[in-house]
């Protein structure tokens, strides 16, 4: 991934473009032709490649904000798609990770934190044999685990009043009478109702009409451009997930526009990513419309769950110790200070910059 990244660093200098989305629309066919070389894989995710061009295209937006004198996020959101961005949340729910591996001790300390909308892996295989009927069994009994500690919690920000969940499948569910036969089994539990979003229950390359399933199946690793997202709108998909830090500003900007045109809401998702690309993130989620049964707005961050040096990587933001960078009671508070600021995102960091300057 990095030679990618060093290849379309590479391929840029020297050549002109009218803004951030041209140029990595200009050099996206050859930074793929080259992914496929250099990793020896023909069929190479465009996920991965855009993963790759994540940084390139934040500095080619810091650049044209430069060039251009434009001094805030909101100068950097091309006009035919700033209707997708109508908002100006104060508060964003902080989205945490259940993984398969955590323990009933920590998910309880993390709804006692304050959280109160959950990311839940599911799709496990626990005997490592790919027994579909083993996954769904082990997937409800998770559920019902996670249903039992936040089954009965008050929250104030959801329009149930309770703790909601994000369930992210990974594309591992073979079939739609599996995922049925689960949801099935979710309702028994009283769960079902709690499913905010179902994300990519199936593999990729599944083209599932997805219109009768009783929860809101959200787009993920299925949708990397406009036309993408189209497909899935089509098939039933009534969420998308952006991915700003991992599928780039300039593709998340016209993604969440053609969703926005089609009535379909989005959200922001995480890749783990490091305390300033969780404010380019922030950006973005905290200009979306809320997702259908959310009073506020939404930012998955799992950044300080997995970093061993996360107050380390913290201290490398360019606004270092402003409350917005922090997260409190399951919240980003977000004040005229993150706006005027743009979460930091334009301002240099002395620790990166000086990897550069010597």
């Amino acid at each position: 991934m990095f030679l990618v990244t060093d290849f379309v660093s590479r391929s840029l200098q020297g050549l002109s473009f009218s803004d951030p989305y041209a140029a990595v629309m200009g050099i996206f066919d050859s930074a793929c032709a080259y992914g496929k070389r250099v990793t020896g894989d023909a069929a190479l995710a465009k996920t991965f490649v855009l993963n790759a061009l994540v940084s390139v295209d934040n500095a080619l937006h810091q650049l044209y904000a430069a060039e251009n004198g434009i001094s805030d996020f909101d100068g950097l959101i091309p006009a035919d798609c700033a209707a997708a961005f109508p908002c100006r949340h104060g508060m964003l729910a902080a989205v945490p990770l259940i993984t398969y591996g955590m323990g009933e001790a920590e998910i309880r300390r993390i709804l006692e934190d304050g959280n109160f909308f959950l990311k839940i892996k599911i799709g496990s295989d626990p005997e490592g044999d790919g027994d579909p009927e083993k996954m769904i069994a082990w997937d409800a009994a998770r559920l019902a685990a996670i249903h039992r500690l936040a089954g009965d919690l008050s929250v104030a920000h959801t329009e149930s009043g309770h703790v909601s969940y994000y369930l992210d499948a990974n594309g591992r569910y073979p079939s739609k009478d599996c995922l049925l036969e689960f949801l099935r089994r979710a309702r028994s539990m009283g769960a079902l109702e709690r499913i905010a979003i179902l994300e990519e229950p199936f593999p990729e390359e599944m083209r599932e009409d997805v219109h009768d399933v009783p929860v809101r199946i959200a787009a993920d690793e299925s949708a990397h451009c406009e036309e993408d997202v189209l497909d899935r709108i089509a098939l039933g998909y009534g969420a998308v997930a952006l991915k700003p830090i991992a599928k780039t500003l300039s593709v998340s900007f016209r993604m969440a526009k053609i969703a926005f045109d089609s009535g379909v809401p989005c959200f922001c998702a995480d890749l783990t990513v490091s305390p300033i690309l969780v404010d380019w993130n922030k950006n973005v989620a905290s200009r979306l419309p809320p997702l259908p049964g959310m009073k506020i707005g939404v930012l998955e961050s799992n950044g300080h769950q997995n970093y061993l040096e996360w107050d380390l990587l913290k201290t490398r933001h360019p606004c270092h110790g402003a409350s917005w960078t922090c997260m409190k009671d399951g919240v980003f508070r977000l004040d005229g200070d993150f706006y005027g600021r743009s979460g930091g995102i334009l301002l240099p960091s002395p620790y990166y910059g000086g990897l550069f300057l010597g």
